[in-house]
């Protein structure tokens, strides 16, 4: 941590990158470090590995998304390069290449799959979010924090940890929140916008998604599943039905939830959480995926059936077989 606040103390340009598909703490993450960065006198320029380059509805009232440019656009070999919440190189996508030509390649991810990527690798996996372990550099390298950073922050903060209910919510994590809320950006919209801005359509996927939902009891796992076909008719984009695992969670009845949900590509990616039963890093780690011991996720390379049969095999022998 300290190596790379040397570095971006002193950056005058730099390049920033998140994960593939991204949620609110890499693009907060990566966004927020931007925002202060430019505030410091770097000139700043961020991307992640989508294609088409859709940017996320709620990240419509910020100014900062000026930074944001197509993976195209993304300089081939930076100088210097920041990741965000990339817990492997495959989740930078077609940015991974640039990662490899860069000069100095500052890494910050939570995951504790993560192996240590990068020149500086700055990997807490005791952190609740990325956004945390930014929001952590900023202070370390010094200076004035914009407003709109902070909410950035927050909003990573905030949706990474389940609105502080997960367990990887310490008393500092509730302390860095109440440090960033004495900024003047209005939380509550905020919030508002990250969980409740549902289209009609959205909500009627929900309802396809629950009548498919599907309870295995003798693998502890409740599953259900989304074809492209399913979002093409509710005009849905795959990244919007992102919190969906978090209904099918809530059964008491297992363990283990999954959504699988099919990707533009025609593969699957299977978004997994546990009660504390299972340990889900390794769960995906098998399938060349990864994350946090109770919420982890992989894209699967074989079809719909063969996914559910791989998925039930590799509970099994990460509850000892039984």
């Amino acid at each position: 941590m300290r190596r790379a606040a040397e570095i971006l103390r002193s950056a005058d340009e730099v390049a920033l990158a998140c994960h593939i598909n991204p949620d609110p703490d890499a693009l907060g993450s990566m966004l927020g470090l931007s925002a202060f960065l430019r505030a410091r006198g770097a000139s700043t320029v961020c991307s992640f590995p989508n294609e088409p380059f859709d940017v996320p509805g709620w990240l419509e009232t910020f100014e900062t998304t000026d930074a944001l440019v197509e993976p195209s656009r993304f300089p081939e070999a930076p100088a210097l390069m920041v990741t965000c919440d990339c817990a492997s190189l495959d989740r930078l996508g077609r940015l991974a290449g640039a990662s490899a030509r860069a000069g100095e390649l500052i890494w910050i991810d939570h995951h504790v799959s993560n192996e240590g990527l990068g020149t500086v690798p700055v990997i807490d996996p005791a952190a609740s979010s990325t956004a945390e372990m930014a929001f952590g550099l900023t202070r370390m390298i010094g200076g004035d924090l914009p407003t709109e950073a902070a909410a950035l922050f927050y909003a990573g903060l905030v949706t990474d940890t389940g609105r502080f209910q997960y367990e990887a919510v310490r008393p500092e994590t509730l302390r860095l929140a109440a440090d960033l809320r004495e900024y003047g950006f209005d939380h509550a919209r905020l919030v508002q916008i990250l969980y409740e801005d549902n289209g009609v359509g959205y909500l009627k996927l929900v309802g396809i998604a629950l009548d498919r939902l599907r309870l295995e009891e003798s693998d502890d796992l409740v599953w259900t599943y989304l074809t492209q076909e399913d979002l093409a008719s509710a005009s849905v984009d795959p990244a919007e039905t992102d919190d969906l695992i978090d209904v099918i969670r809530t059964a008491r009845e297992a363990d283990v939830a999954a959504l699988v949900k099919q990707q533009r590509d025609g593969l699957f990616k299977v978004s997994m959480r546990s009660r504390g039963a299972h340990d889900l890093a390794r769960v995906a780690a098998g399938f060349g995926g990864g994350g946090h011991r109770l919420a982890s996720g992989y894209t699967s390379t074989v079809g719909l059936a063969e996914t559910l049969e791989q998925l039930r095999d590799a509970l099994r022998a990460s509850n000892g077989g039984a």
